[in-house]
């Protein structure tokens, strides 16, 4: 998605702006996402100089890995941002997008961690963990 685009948690006690291209959606499967997310979590990504939080006053952070934090309202509750030191993106959550987002589901990432409760039954592709691949704009 190019162009300006918008978000928020359920609340409005956190909103935010992008102002340049959002990429495309890769759902995680790892064991955090599971925790955070109660589920698989699908994650949007922006560039972090063109991501502007605009309303901040529910927005906390917590530290999950050493060098990565996740943001969600403290409010609410709802999870919005996976954010790596190392990385030029923060990954969003594609549900806080607001819509239309023109955003497409392009695959899926640690597909190794998944529980045994679902299967993946959309023919994209399916990583067994993390790759560099998952950070394709």
């Amino acid at each position: 998605m190019s162009g300006k685009s918008s978000g928020g948690c359920l609340c409005g006690a956190v909103r935010y702006e992008v102002a340049g291209p959002v990429r495309d959606v890769v759902v995680c499967h790892c064991g955090q996402c599971q925790k955070t997310h109660g589920g698989p979590a699908s994650y949007a990504a922006a560039k972090k100089a063109d991501l502007t939080v605009v309303e901040e006053r529910g927005l906390a952070w917590y530290a999950s890995t050493p060098g990565a934090r996740r943001g969600f309202c403290s409010v609410c509750g709802g999870r919005l941002f996976w954010d790596k030191e190392s990385n030029d993106y923060v990954a969003v959550a594609a549900g806080t997008i607001d819509t239309p987002t023109g955003l497409k589901t392009v695959r899926h990432i640690f597909v190794g961690s998944k529980p045994d409760y679902y299967e993946i039954e959309n023919g994209l592709e399916q990583l067994p963990e993390g790759h560099a691949a998952a950070t394709k704009r």
